[in-house]
């Protein structure tokens, strides 16, 4: 890559660091170049002239956040050398991601939803969507070969299955309920065993 688009791409990138924390708090209808500017070091001139407009912009910063949240499960994956022990240190790892990045979650699912709305949205979400499935399957995959048992679902049943664990308990988390992370890490422990065949 040449210096002068390596300059541009990490002026890019920092704009979406900026950028995200703006998003995370105002969600996407709340949210404009000049919003992103005024929550940042960076001129509403110079957040226009690295992006052309807001979708563009939230596009690249989601892109951005998830191609490196896509790797979070990994280590549990490589680290993990039994199905129990992959279980809890899977479970607690997602209590740990959405206490610590619920903001960026919460973006995720807006954005998620608003595609439907939006086409501008809809092919980067997509996309994202099914990195995230592929980052799933690489866990529950893993979970059976340890377990020594067949999986009796699909990549797309597993994801949104634990999609919506994971979303439920954001959304009760963000209400202040009490009891939303135990709950998390119960669903895990518990729904992860159903997806095997019986042994």
């Amino acid at each position: 890559m040449a210096r002068d688009a390596r300059t541009r791409e990490a002026r890019r990138d920092a704009l979406a660091e900026s950028a995200l924390t703006t998003l995370g708090t105002l969600g996407y209808a709340r949210t404009s170049l000049r919003e992103i500017a005024a929550n940042s070091e960076f001129s509403h001139g110079v957040v226009h002239y690295y992006f052309r407009d807001k979708t563009e912009l939230i596009t690249y910063c989601v892109r951005y956040y998830k191609a490196r949240c896509v790797h979070r499960y990994d280590a549990v994956v490589d680290d993990s050398r039994t199905a129990d022990g992959l279980l809890a240190a899977f479970a607690d790892k997602l209590v740990e991601t959405l206490v610590d990045e619920a903001p960026m979650h919460r973006l995720w699912y807006d954005l998620r939803t608003t595609s439907m709305f939006e086409e501008a949205l809809r092919a980067d979400v997509v996309a994202i969507d099914a990195s995230l499935q592929d980052m799933v399957w690489r866990v529950v995959s893993r979970y059976a070969e340890l377990a020594g048992r067949e999986l009796v679902v699909s990549p797309g049943v597993a994801y949104a299955m634990l999609d919506g664990v994971f979303e439920r308990a954001l959304l009760r988390h963000l209400a202040g309920e009490a009891g939303a992370l135990d709950e998390l890490r119960g669903a895990v422990l518990g729904a992860l065993p159903l997806l095997l065949h019986a042994g």
